[in-house]
């Protein structure tokens, strides 16, 4: 079987984008933003392989994975792994119920 396609939602790779820019700026230096970003893929390459493997997320026709204090939340098909979602489990969990419900991805 061929692998997946991974495609980020615009809302996911923004909010990875705002995690990473937040971790350089915390620390002055990108070491810890870069081994997020390593961790990330390979988490995703995990994902690609065997989506099953990780819980149902409490929105349909999503599943999470966690990966230290964040989550990676996505739907996945035959073809294809969206990731819907990069969250940092710190956060108020009530902004991400708003923010998965908007993401309308089939």
């Amino acid at each position: 079987m061929a692998k997946r396609s991974v495609v980020w939602t615009e809302t996911a790779a923004r909010q990875r984008r705002e995690i990473l820019r937040y971790w350089v700026k915390r620390n002055g230096t990108t070491t810890y933003a870069k081994k997020l970003v390593k961790l990330t893929a390979q988490q995703i390459k995990v994902i690609q392989s065997n989506p099953k493997l990780y819980k149902k997320a409490d929105f349909p026709d999503t599943h999470v994975s966690a990966l230290g204090h964040f989550s990676i939340f996505y739907k996945f098909t035959k073809d294809l792994l969206t990731i819907t979602a990069f969250w940092d489990n710190r956060q108020d969990p009530k902004k991400l119920l708003d923010i998965i419900s908007k993401t309308n991805v089939t």
